[in-house]
């Protein structure tokens, strides 16, 4: 079953990173937190991937065509232009890169990966947010229920604390970041049979989030996988220090491998 990633987007909201490279390929703990996308993946034995690329994608094929140069030691005989990888640390992975376009929106890069996926069922999700999600339990839900998608369901974090207070202005009790009240939102990790391609079109203007899963839901097709664990976007700056911070500390959730 192949991956795929979501990653052309301009990540306008974490400009500080994205002016030099992709927002998938802004780093946590020195690695692309799309590295850290696709181990999760990985864990769970999922190892083709499928990554639908835009903004800047040439950095992309750049990291993943030199990834022993990233990833291991090596020597290069400059006279003869050969090279020795020393202590091979890569992984177990297939990767098509797929040149999507510019300004393509998100539906219309899905049906682009249309022909490399064929008919089969695949995982998709987006190059700029980690989870602890268990996606085998994904894939069995959506194997159990048969309809056409599956779509993590998760409740974010609140960003400030909640306070309860009673008639006399008493603070009885302090919630800092709490699970939003809001209901639940789109967690991103998507499992999909190929008939999801029906209800996308070509026009690069097609955003998978809004007509595409508005008629699957309509149609009685798309069914909610519920995560209660955690999930974290790095849409910001300040997300990209968090997640950084959790690396550094050792408190990575998402680190399951």
């Amino acid at each position: 079953m192949k991956v795929v990633l979501l990653a052309g987007g301009y990540g306008t909201r974490i400009a500080e990173e994205t002016d030099i490279k992709p927002k998938p390929m802004v780093e946590i703990g020195g690695k692309p937190i799309l590295w850290h996308i696709m181990k999760i993946y990985s864990y769970y034995g999922f190892n083709e991937f499928v990554v639908l690329l835009g903004y800047k994608g040439y950095y992309i094929k750049e990291y993943f065509a030199n990834y022993f140069l990233h990833q291991s030691d090596v020597t290069i005989d400059l006279q003869t232009n050969s090279r020795e990888v020393h202590s091979n640390n890569s992984e177990p992975w297939k990767v098509t890169l797929v040149d999507t376009g510019l300004d393509t929106m998100t539906g219309g890069r899905i049906k682009r990966a249309q022909k490399y996926i064929g008919n089969e069922t695949f995982l998709l999700t987006y190059g700029d947010g980690v989870s602890d999600i268990d996606i085998a339990k994904t894939v069995e839900f959506h194997k159990q229920h048969g309809k056409a998608i599956t779509m993590s369901a998760i409740q974010p974090e609140a960003r400030f604390g909640n306070l309860a207070i009673d008639e006399t202005m008493n603070i009885k009790s302090f919630i800092e970041k709490p699970k939003t009240e809001a209901g639940w939102i789109n967690g991103g990790f998507f499992v999909c049979s190929p008939k999801v391609f029906d209800y996308i079109t070509e026009d690069e203007n097609c955003v998978f989030e809004q007509v595409p899963l508005q008629n699957l839901a309509k149609d009685g097709e798309m069914f909610a996988y519920k995560h209660e664990g955690f999930w974290q976007p790095m849409d910001t700056l300040r997300d990209n220090q968090k997640l950084n911070k959790l690396w550094k500390e050792n408190k990575a959730p998402w680190k399951v491998w």
